[in-house]
């Protein structure tokens, strides 16, 4: 049952969205193009980003950057540098070196790693000043500036009713994997202040939620 991955096509963990195969099915949490977004949001937050960091865990599998982000990037005319970690002792001489490369701010992948961790890298990223976008609304939360992303809640809730249906008979390479129906911005307005920057009063209508 899927409910976190994000290309299970490209992961090899099903054949199509609408015909999966095997016994493999359930949600993408995060379509390609949420991190393309995630770009685009970070850019109306800081106008002159030219360079971008985006922190990923190489546990994981490669780093790929989707047509969407590059598309984005290109675009935007944003470049994104990729930085890599495989344990939490990566992260202070990771993102210290993509402070110093510099970057303008830090896209923040996805991962379980990154989010046991998260008040780790929140302290480590407000050190360096650097304004960050993360996944889900437990990092804004934690302290960074902001978070884009599939509501998680609700992913579970759908992935629920899969739950019901293959427990009644329904087989699981016979039910579409579904992307996300609802996503949610979230923005911490405090430490938008503690590092000087002034989120644009559209940015802050357009969001679901703002943490003085």
């Amino acid at each position: 049952m899927i409910v976190s991955s994000s290309d299970p096509v490209g992961d090899g963990l099903i054949t199509s969205f609408t015909r999966p195969g095997g016994n493999i099915t359930g949600i993408v949490s995060v379509p390609e193009e949420v991190p393309a977004k995630r770009l685009e949001l970070l850019q109306e937050v800081v106008p002159k980003l030219s360079r971008v960091g985006f922190l990923w865990d190489a546990t994981g599998g490669p780093f790929h950057v989707s047509k969407a982000m590059n598309d984005a990037s290109q675009s935007l005319r944003v470049e994104v540098l990729s930085l890599e970690v495989r344990d939490p002792a990566d992260f202070a001489g990771v993102i210290g070196a993509a402070a110093k490369a510099p970057v303008g701010g830090l896209i923040i992948s996805g991962t379980p790693l990154f989010g046991r961790n998260r008040k780790q890298i929140v302290e480590l990223v407000t050190n360096h000043r650097l304004p960050a976008i993360g996944s889900w609304r437990l990092w804004p939360d934690a302290g960074l500036l902001m978070a884009y992303g599939a509501n998680f809640a609700e992913e579970f809730r759908r992935a629920a009713t899969y739950v019901d249906k293959i427990l009644k008979g329904a087989k699981p390479a016979e039910l579409p994997v579904e992307r996300p129906t609802k996503f949610e911005l979230v923005i911490n307005l405090k430490t938008a202040k503690a590092l000087g920057i002034t989120i644009p009063q559209s940015l802050l209508l357009r969001a679901d939620e703002v943490i003085q």
